[in-house]
């Protein structure tokens, strides 16, 4: 009996243990490589090994500024010996984006330098609503390729009344005509 319920939680527990590993260290991806990076915050030596590995020159902080905060001061010190422009967007798992959220999304990204790194706390919900928008709109993917960013890949949990990141899932489904996406 013991060892058909070890059957039973030796996925979810595997599950579980790369999700974990995969946050412990940074949740980083390259998304279309030397053009676009995902991740959740880095410690300062993580975040410059980034920056100067992959030339990053445009960082999209979709925490928003919080100055006085040790981990947004460092990592604006970090941006500006790099030489990156650092992007404050205030976005929230939590709650769906609003029209004027999303142009501003769009114009950061119009703006960029590239190569691009899109982060946010974990670098699952937020970060996977970003890069699903940028690749529908600016990379050409198809509406599978998008929606893959916002997946348990990548950390992102969202269940219909059970999971406040549920917001960015209705989101993309919001925008998805503006994306031409239709009758999904």
């Amino acid at each position: 009996m013991h060892l058909k319920r070890l059957a039973y939680a030796a996925p979810l527990l595997a599950g579980l243990g790369f999700l974990g590993v995969q946050q412990w260290t940074g949740n980083i991806h390259t998304v279309i490589e030397h053009r676009l990076y995902r991740s959740g915050t880095l410690g300062p030596t993580e975040f410059e090994s980034l920056l100067q590995k992959e030339g990053i020159r445009t960082v999209i902080n979709l925490r928003g500024p919080h100055v006085g905060t040790p981990w947004y001061d460092e990592e604006r010190a970090v941006a500006e010996r790099r030489g990156a422009h650092l992007v404050d967007l205030s976005w929230s798992a939590g709650r769906a984006l609003n029209d004027d959220m999303v142009a501003a999304f769009y114009k950061a990204v119009e703006n960029a330098e590239g190569p691009i790194l899109i982060h946010c706390m974990s670098g699952s919900d937020r970060t996977g609503l970003a890069v699903a928008l940028y690749m529908a709109k600016f990379a050409g993917a198809g509406e599978l390729a998008a929606e893959e960013q916002l997946s348990i890949r990548y950390g992102h949990f969202a269940v219909p009344f059970l999971s406040r990141a549920y917001a960015m899932n209705e989101t993309f489904e919001r925008l998805e005509p503006s994306l031409g996406f239709y009758g999904s």
